[in-house]
């Protein structure tokens, strides 16, 4: 089967070591555009992922955020999945020392800015907006919206006994993405990149199959994504189970492992 379109994961897997996008990469999505869509897969929020498309010249492109748990294009909501506010609420009442960002589409919304706020501002280039939990979930009530994504960042302890409470209690409802020790990413249990994939493919490219996308990835949200579709790629720095599981591999993230494995391939 050829390749005839492109999701790739961005942190780990397509940003250089400025995390941005390289020369590289810039100049194979120049290369296929107008022939292969080529779309931004992530955890991130849509403002967090569109400076990238921006600069990689893809911003016609519809972007998955959330893991799956948002599908746009221009802007216009093609698909939303979110957690509902009880579940919301609880989490967030579990433990003062630990920080609670709440997401939904571009909005942000942090209880203060510390460590871990400003650590992920300087990761994602994304400014947060300052307001309680209490009353973000008040507000979200009122506009019957809810949260895409959820993230929890404390010490390891504290992370260690949240995700202990949560997957005893919630599973049937939530993924717990523990991207590193002292973070937790909490999403709907219904969606996944592989679902967002799915969708896009149905709605907005209903002649295209699973067999003929690539992907790429390095992490353990990905590895659904990796055995979906046709091209699963992992780049050299993945965890060895992405590695493991998945079908092609290409240098690592930093050294322009996509754009090496596109250019071999167009």
């Amino acid at each position: 089967m050829p390749i005839r379109i492109v999701f790739s994961d961005i942190d780990g897997t397509l940003l250089n070591e400025k995390r941005s996008l390289s020369k590289a990469t810039i100049e194979i999505f120049k290369k296929i555009k107008g022939t292969i869509p080529t779309i931004l897969i992530s955890a991130r929020m849509p403002k967090a992922m569109r400076h990238l498309q921006k600069v990689g010249g893809i911003e016609d492109q519809p972007i998955i955020a959330y893991n799956g748990g948002l599908i746009l294009k221009n802007k216009e909501i093609l698909h939303s999945t979110e957690i509902p506010n009880p579940l919301t609420e609880t989490i967030t009442a579990f433990d003062p020392n630990i920080h609670f960002s709440l997401y939904h589409n571009d909005d942000w919304f942090i209880p203060k800015k510390d460590y871990w706020a400003l650590r992920e501002i300087n990761n994602t280039k994304v400014d947060a907006t300052l307001l309680s939990n209490e009353e973000v979930i008040r507000q979200w009530k009122s506009k019957k919206i809810g949260a895409h994504k959820i993230m929890c960042m404390g010490n390891i302890d504290d992370i260690d006994r949240l995700y202990e409470f949560l997957e005893a209690n919630y599973t049937n409802y939530l993924h717990l993405y523990r991207s590193k020790s002292t973070y937790i990413e909490i999403s709907p249990k219904s969606i996944s990149k592989k679902t967002a994939i799915s969708y896009l493919l149905e709605h907005q490219y209903p002649y295209l199959k699973l067999d003929e996308a690539v992907a790429f990835g390095d992490n353990y949200n990905d590895m659904e994504m990796l055995n979906a579709v046709g091209y699963g790629v992992a780049v050299e720095n993945a965890k060895q189970e992405v590695k493991d599981i998945a079908k092609y591999h290409t240098k690592a993230g930093v050294n322009d492992g996509v754009a090496a494995f596109l250019e071999k391939h167009f």
